[in-house]
């Protein structure tokens, strides 16, 4: 059996459907292969379950200080069963909503796992998928004059140490927890990390994050990882840096123990699990690359500002090609990929104006480079920084922790990086970064005219302070 289509893509995440939805509005014949469920990771096992999980983290804490905003409740508990059938709920929810856009927009869904194919009958060059049917049935041969390849990422092991799903675990089997461990260590203090860590101590939960390099949220600016360090360790966080776990020491009965070295030092450590974050790898093996001209470079397929592989008709996007592994940057891939293969004009994406945000308690957000980076770009700089505990809003809604940090090239004023911690900064930042996108210099964000009192007075604050001119300050 086999069918032509106008697009194939390998993959139906959130970069791989919305690419579908966009194919099918400029009216091109579509099909998705998905092994196991529309929306993957972001929706089954990562974004949204996750910040389910934090929202709910989110609510228990706050109850339990509830007296501050003098609303007395009483003893406040947890009912981890219900925080896990919310959870659920949202997810089906958004799932199908996945399932009605795929109808809406005709779009042919094949259950399986598909692998790409060399020449063949079928075709006389590379591209031609075929799917091993999840249903049992024999082999669908799929024929498209393009391919996009979205097929994301899986979480990453240490040498000689994997995941079981019961001691030692990725984020996957946390998110499938049906009692909460005691105590928890987390290996990698990286923004999954962090979120887990933020997340399992508002539920109750002793954590310890191990990180190798010097400081936790290594990719974020200096500034923010010291203070988001401050301010995990007050709620009771233990953060262990510069620490290198020993897998062979490893010992897996009734809980975990292990060595690090800390700083020179062998140190061991015990807890009842271990939740492994150390990063995520592209999703290229068995996918059938080995039947094409595509590269793969550090793990991870090559493109050009277009999304292309070697291979013309052949697009990949998303997790699969390295880079920024964030939803909402495989989303915008798959959308530049379309556009190019329907020959719209297309602007390469510029990464530096894209957001990235840490959903933990404190959140944190930033767009562009890091004061550090900037400077190793021979950049001549001037930075802004303004507390929340100047901001009413912030004293209004009980969060006043954190700051936001705008660093200028001083040359020009232009806005080089906008880096955030505090209240709602993953709402905030996208001012930043339309700003960035605008290449708009500091002191027009400054002339804006913020509604008082919110939280975005922050980002006017920070702006004039890059001048020295913060009113509140």
């Amino acid at each position: 059996m086999a069918e032509e289509y106008d697009l194939v893509i390998l993959g139906a995440g959130t970069g791989g459907y919305v690419a579908a939805i966009r194919a099918a509005q400029h009216g091109l014949k579509v099909a998705v292969v998905e092994k196991e469920k529309l929306g993957g990771t972001c929706l089954h096992k990562g974004c949204i379950p996750s910040k389910a999980l934090l929202r709910s983290a989110e609510v228990l804490a706050t109850a339990k200080r509830s007296d501050d905003f003098g609303v007395i409740t009483g003893d406040v508990s947890l009912d981890f069963t219900k925080v896990q059938k919310r959870k659920e709920s949202i997810v089906e929810q958004l799932h199908r909503g996945v399932q009605h856009l795929m109808q809406k927009g005709k779009i042919d869904v094949f259950e399986g796992k598909g692998r790409i194919l060399g020449p063949s009958i079928f075709s006389p060059t590379p591209g031609t998928i075929s799917v091993e049917r999840s249903d049992g049935q024999e082999n669908t041969m799929l024929i498209p004059k393009n391919v996009i390849i979205a097929t994301g990422s899986s979480p990453r092991g240490l040498p000689d140490l994997e995941a079981d799903g019961k001691y030692v675990l990725y984020s996957d089997h946390a998110l499938e927890l049906e009692v909460l461990p005691s105590t928890i260590i987390i290996v990698g203090g990286g923004v999954i990390g962090i979120e887990w860590a933020s997340m399992l101590n508002d539920f109750g939960v002793d954590v310890t994050v191990i990180e190798y390099s010097e400081q936790i949220l290594p990719t974020e600016d200096a500034d923010i990882a010291k203070e988001a360090a401050r301010i995990l360790k007050k709620k009771g966080i233990k953060i262990i840096t510069s620490a290198n776990v020993l897998p062979e020491t490893f010992e897996k009965d009734q809980g975990v123990t292990f060595s690090a070295e800390v700083n020179g030092t062998q140190e061991t450590f015990h807890a009842d699990q271990l939740l492994l974050s150390v990063g995520r790898s592209p999703n290229v093996a068995d996918i059938g690359l080995e039947n094409t001209d595509i590269q793969v470079e550090n793990g991870a397929i090559s493109v050009n500002e277009y999304n292309q592989t070697k291979e013309s008709h052949i697009y990949a996007i998303g997790d699969v090609i390295g880079g920024l592994q964030l939803a909402h940057v495989a989303s915008h891939e798959g959308i530049v990929a379309v556009d190019h293969i329907t020959d719209k004009k297309v602007e390469p994406i510029n990464y530096d104006t894209i957001a990235k945000c840490i959903y933990s308690s404190p959140e944190m957000a930033s767009v562009g480079i890091t004061e550090k980076q900037a400077i190793e770009q021979g950049f001549n700089v001037k930075v802004g920084t303004f507390p929340f505990k100047a901001i009413g809003k912030a004293l209004v809604y009980g969060q006043s922790d954190g700051f936001v940090k705008i660093i200028a090239n001083k040359e020009n004023d232009d806005v080089l990086g906008v880096h955030m911690i505090g209240p709602h900064v993953t709402d905030l930042i996208s001012e930043a970064a339309l700003a960035q996108v605008v290449d708009a210099a500091h002191f027009e964000i400054a002339d804006m005219i913020h509604p008082h009192p919110t939280l975005s007075e922050v980002m006017k604050e920070a702006a004039l302070a890059v001048d020295g001119l913060a009113i509140h300050s």
